[in-house]
């Protein structure tokens, strides 16, 4: 495991292990925010260890409201074992961590391979959209991410990265111009 993505996941680790403290409303919301940070470095790296975490996140996020009290605590003590273990470079250790983490999450929910799937399917249209505010078009962008046109537009249309800064931007054509250009060529005086 390359160290850059050992401390990113070693991160992401210390952030589950926070939320999961003390079980609270706005965990599931704080591990959206987290998966949804994942699934960023999934779509830029593209490394196996990191997609496991990150389908871990979701998969969390996806159960904690409808896990036990028991499987709760099982969840959280793993983790830290989890954690524990990758940072003292055990990666056996850490490797049948995740295993009994995805058993906890199996046992709680089945849907853990649709979840891998959202997870990939998100970070190739995140990577999509990267690509279009570098220039390409829609149908360029969602074929070099093996998406469809639909899938991206639904996402580029939500975000504000396809969006020009109108604020910073000097106007190329002053308003009082394009004004008297709209005047002519509707023929007003």
């Amino acid at each position: 495991m390359k160290d850059e993505f050992r401390k990113e996941i070693l991160g992401d680790l210390t952030k589950v292990i926070q939320i999961l403290e003390q079980r609270e409303k706005k965990d599931i919301e704080e591990l959206r925010i987290l998966s949804d940070h994942a699934i960023e470095d999934v779509a830029v790296y593209k490394d196996l260890d990191l997609i496991s975490i990150t389908v871990l996140i979701y998969s969390i996020y996806k159960i904690l409201a409808r896990i036990s009290e028991q499987e709760y605590k099982q969840l959280f003590s793993e983790m830290k074992f989890a954690k524990i273990n990758l940072q003292h470079g055990d990666l056996g250790k850490y490797n049948k961590n995740i295993k009994t983490l995805y058993k906890i999450i199996s046992r709680a929910n089945a849907l853990v391979k649709e979840h891998l799937d959202d997870v990939m399917q998100a970070a190739r249209i995140k990577k999509g959209t990267i690509l279009l505010s570098k220039g390409l078009s829609i149908g360029q962008a969602a074929g070099l991410m093996g998406l469809t046109n639909w899938d991206l537009q639904q996402y580029a249309g939500k975000t504000t990265a396809m969006e020009p800064d109108l604020f910073n931007r000097k106007l190329v054509v002053p308003i009082k111009k394009r004004v008297q250009i709209a005047m002519k060529i509707f023929g007003v005086n």
